[in-house]
């Protein structure tokens, strides 16, 4: 049998778990995928063009586009730069203080 816990004892426990290094590595990760997945959709809608007509430009397969702009991959820098070829941009990579 489950046991239950209150809305107090959950909350808590969450807190303790949002304050581990290992969470908040592993949500930047998910963050940074998600922004650069969404800047890529942004480039392609900008365009008026699908994400099959991406990946056809890209040399990929539609539900690798849709699974990179949700966030739920991140491609290799081999992969971004085909994404960028056919989206006929320069692919910039830097770090920001």
């Amino acid at each position: 049998m489950t046991k239950r816990i209150t809305q107090k004892e959950f909350d808590r426990r969450s807190a303790e778990v949002r304050a581990t290094p290992e969470y908040q590595a592993a949500y930047r990760a998910a963050q940074l995928a998600y922004e650069l997945g969404k800047k890529v959709r942004e480039a392609r809608e900008q365009r008026g063009w699908t994400q099959t007509e991406l990946a056809r430009r890209a040399g990929m397969k539609q539900h690798a586009i849709s699974r990179f702009e949700a966030g739920d991959s991140v491609p290799t820098l081999q992969t971004l730069d085909r994404i960028a070829a056919a989206l006929e941009v320069h692919l910039n990579i830097g770090f920001a203080a």
